[in-house]
């Protein structure tokens, strides 16, 4: 593609880069990627991808914004207070890259809708903040043969994964889904979420520009992706451990003997 002087100027650290160049910068401007929630780790996460030039992002958040979120979702404005979350991300990231183009999905993920919604994207990247949520996204990105990258964090610790199942290595085999890792959503109540035990605002900023990292990685088909292996972040330590992951032959999702055929599951 013929980039315009301003896409130049715009881009230009990018285009530097060997590993990207102009030919990785126009593959950004055509690709899509939708993002789960709107939140601590969506909002880096989304800023940084519509500073990149990813061409199409979508947005799916059901919220609205409280004075709660603006510790940590940068994407917000204390002017915003009151707002649907999707539309007052969309207006901070017009105000990034007006070359963008966001979609909002002022909804729930959820059963019903997740096909769908993920259908039209190349790649999906997950910032919820609940176990029931990151277990649905994992199985419709499986059936839908999308890449998922997913990020968690509570109080100062935080992981960050990219899962492929669907796609097959040299060897015939697969890396792991977010099932094989973790076979079933602990019971409510066991974990506590952000809200009942606290989060360090600044390391949502951390995990979600990471997120935005493997994105962009698996968007450009460069370096060492992230599947199967997992990043451990202890934020009081400052130490990050990458450790490695399979998949498991005994998964009821993508294993052998699959027992999960759809998202029925799900269903309330």
């Amino acid at each position: 593609m013929t980039f315009t002087e301003a896409q130049i100027n715009r881009y230009a650290r990018h285009i530097l880069l060997q590993e990207v160049g102009g030919e990785g910068q126009a593959k950004l401007l055509k690709s899509r990627v939708l993002v789960i929630g709107a939140g601590g780790l969506g909002s880096p996460l989304l800023m940084y991808l519509a500073a990149a030039g990813v061409g199409t992002l979508g947005v799916v958040d059901d919220d609205v914004v409280d004075l709660s979120n603006l510790q940590r979702q940068i994407v917000h404005s204390t002017a915003a207070i009151g707002s649907p979350k999707v539309e007052s991300a969309k207006k901070t990231l017009a105000g990034i890259n007006p070359e963008v183009t966001v979609r909002t999905h002022q909804t729930r993920i959820g059963p019903e809708n997740a096909l769908d919604l993920i259908a039209g994207y190349d790649l999906v990247a997950d910032g919820s903040d609940n176990f029931a949520t990151r277990f649905l996204v994992n199985d419709a990105c499986y059936f839908a043969k999308k890449t998922l990258v997913s990020g968690a964090i509570l109080r100062f610790d935080a992981q960050i994964y990219t899962f492929k199942a669907h796609v097959a290595d040299a060897g015939g085999g697969h890396g792991p889904c977010y099932r094989c890792i973790f076979r079933e959503a602990p019971p409510d109540g066991q974990i506590p979420t952000c809200a009942e035990a606290g989060v360090l605002g600044a390391l949502c900023g951390m995990v979600g520009s990471l997120q935005a990292t493997e994105v962009l990685k698996e968007l450009l088909g460069i370096g060492d992706s992230l599947s199967g292996s997992l990043i451990v972040c202890d934020g009081l330590g400052a130490t990050f451990r990458k450790i490695k992951v399979k998949a498991d032959p005994g998964c009821p999702l993508c294993g052998e003997a699959p027992s999960i055929a759809d998202l029925s599951r799900h269903a309330a």
